[in-house]
């Protein structure tokens, strides 16, 4: 299976974050998972690709071609595939991964986890969406969904579009049982 990784590409958040992708991305190996990514070298995507590296995993960085400058991307992807825009970067993932894992992020992958969920939901996508919720960080955004049906702008059905998830196994069973 091939999962696209949505994550933080700072460096300047807590270790625990980092130290979660790396298992991440080395779970995800060690299924036999090829990870999909946005091919950062930094922050949490960095650590999910060498966390998939050191377990001999296959990684796709999908990248503008404006990040190819210093040491942004990772690059010791198995392939890269380069885009014009940012835009081309998103639907690359979209279209060549079969599920996707929201790990620690800020508004960029906040961005990407709802426009995959609004596709989940106008049924123009049919992939599980795990969300990587470390040491609590994405409580908020559970209770945020939450509080949204309760205040009818969304159906409940909507809730089950994503599963939320404490581990990277529990994220890997997720994917299995999707697809099952």
């Amino acid at each position: 299976m091939k999962i696209c990784v949505f994550g933080a590409s700072s460096d300047r958040i807590r270790r625990e974050y980092l130290d979660a992708a790396h298992e991440f991305g080395r779970a995800l190996a060690e299924a036999g998972h090829e990870l999909w990514f946005g091919g950062g070298a930094h922050g949490v995507m960095g650590e999910a690709a060498r966390g998939a590296d050191e377990a001999g995993g296959v990684i796709v960085g999908v990248a503008p071609t404006f990040f190819d400058t210093g040491d942004i991307l990772y690059k010791s992807c198995t392939r890269f595939i380069y885009t014009d825009t940012m835009r081309e970067r998103k639907a690359q993932l979209e279209d060549g991964a079969d599920a996707f894992a929201v790990l620690p992020g800020g508004i960029g992958t906040y961005e990407e986890f709802f426009e995959a969920l609004v596709l989940c939901q106008l049924d123009q996508m049919h992939k599980p969406i795990a969300v990587y919720n470390v040491g609590g960080c994405y409580d908020a955004l559970r209770a945020l969904l939450e509080d949204t049906v309760y205040e009818g702008f969304m159906d409940a059905a909507n809730l089950t579009l994503c599963r939320f998830c404490g581990t990277a196994d529990e994220a890997m069973s997720y994917f299995a049982e999707y697809y099952k």
